[in-house]
């Protein structure tokens, strides 16, 4: 019988919550640091004193050792250097354990060898880390210890930003500021803040470690490289929310646990459409935090599979022929006083407010469609976007009946009298009861859907920071909510002003709603004739960055520098370059040294066997026919490799980072799928004795 656990106590215990400041701190140093985290400000290094020595007391007295500024560079992942609370012994040599508010504060980890695209020189090594004192500090435990972390920003010594929590929480003030000018046009003079809340789902792929780790191409790239359809995929659609196998649940139960210790509020899970894939989902969080958790949830994720002799997944398609994962990030905005910007109430074509912010959202995904599709970009996703398994690379809105009937109303008419009901859902089964019914479906193709109160950006992929995504939403949104307070704070008669505003942006951006199927051609062709961007890959996105509408949009709010912006730019070229080189090399290092050798040692079988019957006297037509037909493909294979191997030796000499991405996207991919394309065919006649890798079906069915 599995042992009793008690939620309540076991939630947020590796936490420094602010229930534990309450109990370790003085009421006047709590109440200073309280009041930062809310309000904005800087600890004098007094406070900060005493706050280190709660935090480190609280850390010793639940095992941790040493601490860490825990933080984000630009690789996309979390970055970590752990140092000891150990200090000099005293005078009779006992040691001491110390932890100052200046080491709490400011840390100083080597930059050199992280992602920085020019903004500095490798030779300059001098980074920062400084306190996001808004997001709690917690303790990691592993193989290492147990390890104090502190949520950090980085940045350089000149003081750009070298990681993604910085421009996310100065897009964060942005909105706030943007909004409250706003809510303040309405009456609001409560509220001192609006906030961006998050809550991100994230699906995700498990497999045996054994198997795993026999398979060079998932442990390089993430994802299988060669692989050829298993008999059964999700055709069927018997796995999604399907019955969680015993082995998956043992994992599940156990990752709940780990998340929930770490204040993770993990919330939903369930199988995914594709075979052995899954879904967690948290409640929302402020942005930063939210951010924050979704990098642990990663983390975790994939330590808690180790214990059970599995390896998680987060590649946005680990395997072809199959469903990739994404991350729906749900989005909204809510004031400190308790009003969702984004609830529509029950008669949302009477709600002015709501409809204002609407009418913002849609002209700010409107104008910077091609940046919010930047936020997305990540090479695994390129997989993904625009493969009829997720939202198309075509940034759209998705309204609903309800909302759309509303806009519909205002721009032809000026007036939106109507507004649609949800009805009831006569279930006409007497033990069962009526439900009441939404006034509005859900669209599954929508890259940006309203779902009830929130929008659900659906482009993210499963193993991208969320941070980018919601730098770019918060600062879109911020720049409309700025240009509309401009002309509402100056309105002679607010009211007659702000429904002309309204109508104003929903007839000028009402090309961006689209109610229908995203993933149909005729879309393509109709947002086409809109006007809309169809930006295909990830690299095609990336100079949607360094544009000057992007310009002026992020320094007017002072969330990117011109150099911060290019410096990014430069990044991800070099980000997508490298990736496709090391799928390349590992597609190179399978062929030449698994594949082809073993389907070399099949033919020897096959041509010894063909002699053999022929000596015996018998009919040896159906094994000569294999033999050519494996022999044909082989030389397939072999011509294909060559030619792989050709245009990575072109690549490699392409001075500039930009003209290399290109020639890798264009040149080295379509080498790439030349390969796998006769390697998979040999899979599926090739003895599976003789085949040096597991296939699809002992990964995604045997679990």
């Amino acid at each position: 019988m599995s042992e009793v656990v008690n939620i309540e106590e076991l939630f947020g215990s590796k936490v420094f919550t602010r229930a534990t400041m309450k109990e370790r701190l003085p009421k006047n140093v709590y109440k200073e640091v309280t009041r930062i985290m809310d309000q904005g400000g800087e600890l004098t290094l007094a406070t900060a004193d005493v706050v280190a020595k709660a935090m480190k007391d609280w850390a010793v007295e639940n095992g941790a050792t040493h601490y860490t500024h825990w933080f984000q560079p630009l690789t996309g992942i979390t970055a970590e250097k752990h140092d000891s609370f150990v200090s000099h012994p005293d005078e009779s040599g006992k040691m001491m354990m110390e932890f100052s508010g200046k080491e709490l504060i400011k840390g100083e980890p080597d930059a050199s060898s992280f992602p920085s695209g020019g903004l500095r020189a490798t030779f300059e090594a001098r980074g920062y880390t400084a306190w996001d004192i808004t997001s709690p500090a917690f303790l990691k435990e592993d193989a290492t210890g147990v390890i104090l972390c502190i949520p950090t920003a980085f940045c350089s010594y000149k003081g750009e930003a070298l990681d993604k929590k910085t421009p996310l929480l100065r897009s964060m003030e942005a909105v706030s500021e943007q909004a409250l000018r706003i809510v303040r046009l309405f009456g609001n003079t409560e509220a001192t803040k609006v906030v961006a809340s998050v809550g991100p789902e994230q699906e995700y792929f498990l497999v045996d470690r054994e198997k795993y780790l026999k398979r060079p191409d998932l442990i390089f790239a993430g994802r299988t490289l060669f692989g050829a359809p298993a008999p059964k995929g999700q055709e069927l659609e018997d796995h999604y929310f399907g019955t969680i196998r015993e082995r998956i649940g043992a994992y599940m139960k156990d990752l709940n646990l780990e998340l929930w210790k770490l204040g993770v509020t993990a919330k939903t899970q369930h199988n995914e459409v594709a075979p052995a894939q899954h879904e967690l989902a948290p409640i929302y969080e402020t942005a930063n935090i939210a951010v924050d958790h979704n990098q642990l949830v990663m983390e975790t994720m994939k330590k808690v599979a180790g214990r059970h002799g599995m390896t998680c997944l987060l590649h946005e398609k680990p395997f072809a022929g199959v469903n990739g994962s994404g991350k729906h990030n749900n989005w909204s905005l809510g004031t400190d006083n308790g009003v969702n910007l984004l609830d529509p109430g029950d008669t949302p074509n009477e709600n002015i407010q709501f409809l204002l912010v609407l009418a913002c959202i849609i002209k700010a995904v409107d104008v910077h469609a091609d940046l919010l599709r930047q936020s997305a970009s990540d090479v695994g996703n390129d997989h993904r976007l625009g493969a009829n398994e997720a939202p198309p690379a075509i940034i759209s809105i998705f309204l609903g009946e309800q909302l759309e009937d509303v806009v519909k109303q205002l721009v032809e008419t000026g007036e939106a009298s109507r507004c649609l009901e949800g009805g009831k859902l006569m279930t006409g089964v007497s033990t069962l009861p009526d439900l009441a019914k939404d006034a509005t479906d859900r669209n599954r193709t929508s890259p940006f859907a309203f779902t009830g109160n929130k929008f659900e950006f659906r482009m993210v992929g499963s193993s991208d920071s969320i941070a980018s995504p919601n730098t770019t939403l918060n600062a879109i949104v911020a720049e409309a909510f700025c240009e509309a307070a401009d002309v509402l704070e100056k309105a002679d008669d607010f009211d007659v002003a702000v429904h002309d505003l309204i109508k104003k942006y929903f007839t000028e951006h009402q090309r961006i709603i689209f109610n229908g199927n995203g993933y149909s051609d005729e879309w393509v062709a109709e947002a086409e004739r809109r006007g809309l961007p169809n930006i295909k890959s990830m690299i095609e996105a990336v100079d949607t960055l360094t544009t000057d509408k992007a310009v002026k949009l992020f320094e007017k709010f002072g969330i990117f520098t011109k150099a911060e912006l290019e410096s990014r730019e430069e990044v991800l070229y070099e980000t997508y370059a490298k990736t496709i080189n090391i799928e390349a090399l590992t597609m190179i290092d399978m062929a030449s040294k698994q594949i082809i050798p073993a389907v070399v040692k099949y033919t020897k079988g096959l041509a010894d066997t063909v002699i053999a019957v022929k000596e015996a006297g018998a009919d040896a037509s159906v094994q000569a026919d294999l033999l050519k037909e494996v022999s044909t493909k082989l030389t397939a294979m072999k011509t294909a490799l060559a030619k792989l191997e050709e245009a990575e030796e072109k690549a490699g000499a392409i001075e500039s980072v930009k003209d290399q991405a290109f020639f890798y996207k264009d040149v080295v991919k379509e080498a790439m799928a030349d390969l796998r394309t006769p390697a998979d065919e040999l899979e599926m006649i090739v003895d599976k004795k003789v085949w040096p890798i597991p296939t699809y079906g002992d990964l995604i069915f045997e679990v």
